[in-house]
């Protein structure tokens, strides 16, 4: 950002990191460059067992059988941050169940609806992100 300074600002286009975009119908569309940002700041995390990761990082859902920890009373349709043990955070989604709910669910449920995850930028979504 301090750099930015210098350049011209009819020659500067955009600093800094881009957090999402709005869509045509005008909502807001977070990318996977705000997970850091979000990480810092969440109040709902979902950790996953190793076995769920990579599923995870191909755009799966998650499941309650990869389902490791959640943050008590997490409510349902909430965003969550996505863990992995090793608190790395994976990605970001949304519950869909809530805290209470993943106790009596089979092992078969979706936990968290993914949204977005840091595997996008190896299976070259870049293009659809910027």
């Amino acid at each position: 950002m301090k750099t930015s300074t210098s350049i011209n600002k009819d020659n500067l286009l955009h600093c800094g990191t881009c957090l999402g975009k709005f869509t045509k119908s005008g909502k807001f569309r977070l990318h996977i460059t705000a997970l850091d940002h979000l990480s810092q700041y969440s109040k709902y995390k979902v950790w996953l067992k190793p076995s769920a990761e990579m599923s995870f990082l191909y755009g799966n859902n998650v499941l309650k059988s990869g389902l490791a920890r959640i943050t008590e009373s997490t409510p349902q349709y909430a965003g969550v941050v996505v863990y992995n043990l090793a608190d790395i955070p994976l990605g970001f989604g949304v519950a869909a169940q809530t805290t209470e709910a993943c106790k009596e669910l089979d092992p078969t449920a979706n936990v968290v609806l993914h949204q977005a995850d840091v595997g996008e930028f190896l299976r070259g979504l870049e293009d659809d992100m910027f």
